[in-house]
């Protein structure tokens, strides 16, 4: 309070049980309820389930088929007689992965806009089941549309062993948590979807072309293969590479190993979510906006 008995417009925006770690609520029912909750916002909005997945499909089948000519594979499973529809594939689902875990973060910016997160944010539960909860949904969403590409693959001449299909779900589950923790972080200081949308486009698609998508690092550039060493996203990919060829790796030395790969693609979920969850305990200005 103020010397007059009022509170500040700070304090009413910030309450007591918003700004200290609450008792009550516990991390898990809060979290898996707001999990629960963007998954129910998503299959309401069918045309955030077209966007998401036929966008990703369409720049596979475009890009595959236009440029299938002009690349010579090298490195990968088949070599030479690899068609570039078959390279492009784990790009792709590596692409679909990141437009469903950016997007559905959306929500956060949206969800400000209605006041819906200002009345999260003072309920007595910790700001990591809010984080938690948000990340949850974006990941099972992300992880739900890779999966149903994944399905592909034997159609385009890439059959996988049942070790590689649960390989390539455990990846593509990390992926899309770290994804989606690296979302709600751009998404947590805004209040427009327009400056989130640019921030995507200048920051997150480079990060996809830089991640060995569309050309194999070893024929990039010199400062571009520095820079895709350095890119964590290559490293998922790398990962979903070796699942899908379980068994059929011979070919893969140019790739990092199951070392570094599970131990650097954890490391960013983690400190991406760590991130989050720290941002979220934070007072921001966007927070006291209505």
């Amino acid at each position: 309070m103020n010397g007059g008995g009022t509170l500040t417009a700070s304090q009413q925006a910030w309450p007591e049980s918003a700004s200290s770690e609450p008792r009550a609520g516990g991390l898990w029912l809060p979290a898996l309820s707001l999990c629960k909750r963007e998954l129910v916002r998503f299959l309401r909005q069918r045309h955030r389930i077209i966007g998401a997945l036929a966008t990703p499909i369409v720049f596979w089948l475009l890009i595959g088929a236009g440029m299938g000519r002009s690349f010579h594979v090298e490195g990968m499973p088949g070599g030479a007689s690899s068609s570039y529809l078959q390279y492009f594939f784990p790009g792709t689902v590596l692409m679909i992965l990141l437009f469903t875990a950016i997007f559905s973060t959306i929500s956060i910016i949206e969800d400000r806009r209605e006041g819906f997160l200002q009345s999260v944010l003072v309920a007595p539960v910790p700001r990591m089941a809010i984080v938690l909860g948000k990340v949850l949904g974006g990941t099972v969403l992300a992880f739900g549309q890779g999966l149903i590409f994944l399905l592909l693959a034997p159609l385009i001449g890439m059959p996988m062993s049942a070790a590689g299909f649960v390989a390539s779900c455990v990846m593509m589950f990390i992926i899309a948590f770290a994804l989606t923790a690296l979302g709600f972080c751009i998404a947590w200081r805004m209040t427009s979807t327009q400056g989130f949308h640019a921030i995507m486009n200048l920051f997150l698609m480079p990060l996809w072309f830089l991640s060995g998508a569309m050309f194999p690092p070893q024929n990039a550039w010199g400062g571009l293969r520095w820079l895709m060493r350095l890119n964590p996203l290559s490293y998922g990919l790398a990962g979903l590479w070796r699942a899908m060829y379980w068994g059929r790796e011979g070919q893969l030395s140019a790739l990092p190993g199951w070392a570094p790969i599970l131990t650097i693609s954890a490391a960013f979920a983690g400190v991406m979510f760590l991130l989050a969850s720290t941002m979220a305990s934070a007072r921001t200005r966007a927070d006291l906006q209505s």
